[in-house]
């Protein structure tokens, strides 16, 4: 069993995530939303995974999944120097509040998005921001994508060392790009 590596929110009532292991169930996941949305967090400019910043993983797995893009906080700018114009740009309160509304039209106007992933996100701000989609979204799956376990998400990646988490995001990207 995992457990959350930060104990915030930790009380998931009968709900918790399913902890995926593997990289190519994420993809496959990813693959099966018919509007899914990702979330880049102000964390993917601050952490350098090896040789690159987390938020060069996260446009590549946008790229590979065809992915529309929600920028928060300050991250817009450096997506737009990495060649990606994000769909939308939203506080991360205002994005959830805008998902919990199922007649939300999305980031692109094709209607609310049935997969949201998160990338970069505190994890307190995560934990209660997941919380608030799980009770109040019952029309939308989560999925986190960062190195440590969220429960309240419906998907979630288990606590990774830095070398397990790019080995991760490396697999991620080759199952998309393989699938497409």
């Amino acid at each position: 069993m995992s457990f959350p590596y930060h104990y915030v929110n930790v009380f998931t009532g009968t709900k918790a995530c399913k902890v995926i292991e593997d990289g190519k169930e994420v993809a496959e996941l990813i693959k099966k939303a018919t509007n899914p949305l990702m979330v880049f967090g102000p964390l993917c400019l601050n952490l350098e995974l090896g040789d690159r910043c987390l938020i060069e993983y996260g446009v590549e797995i946008a790229r590979a999944g065809k992915l529309p893009i929600c920028a928060t906080a300050n991250t817009k700018k450096k997506l737009v120097d990495l060649g990606v114009t994000p769909q939308s740009t939203y506080d991360i309160v205002e994005i959830i509040n805008h998902l919990k509304d199922p007649s939300w039209k999305g980031v692109e106007g094709k209607g609310n998005h049935d997969l949201v992933i998160f990338l970069g996100i505190r994890a307190d701000l995560a934990n209660q921001g997941l919380s608030t989609l799980k009770h109040f979204s019952p029309h939308l799956k989560t999925m986190t994508l960062c190195k440590f376990l969220h429960p309240h998400a419906t998907f979630s990646l288990s606590n990774l060392r830095d070398d397990k988490w790019v080995v991760m995001l490396k697999t991620i990207i080759e199952n998309l790009v393989a699938e497409n």
